[in-house]
């Protein structure tokens, strides 16, 4: 599973990023996660507001630290 938190590296951005890494090793998911700093990039992907996630190529979630139980549900949903 490739994720991709679309950020700036605000505190939000770093606690998404380190809110899918412990939900993941919770739940024994081998993720290849990674950080979109560049503002050109997080448009691209049309994403407005951040912290935004990319799973897979697709935005699953924009703009705050998504909950606990949305990230288990996308790991629950590409398991």
């Amino acid at each position: 599973m490739d994720i991709k938190v679309l950020g700036t590296g605000c505190a939000n951005c770093r606690n998404t990023i380190a809110l899918i890494d412990q939900v993941a090793k919770a739940k024994g998911v081998a993720v290849a996660l990674g950080k979109v700093e560049e503002l050109r990039d997080i448009m691209a992907y049309g994403v407005l507001s951040t912290p935004g996630v990319v799973i897979d190529g697709k935005v699953v979630h924009a703009g705050g630290v998504p909950s606990r139980d949305k990230v288990e549900q996308w790991f629950a949903a590409g398991a």
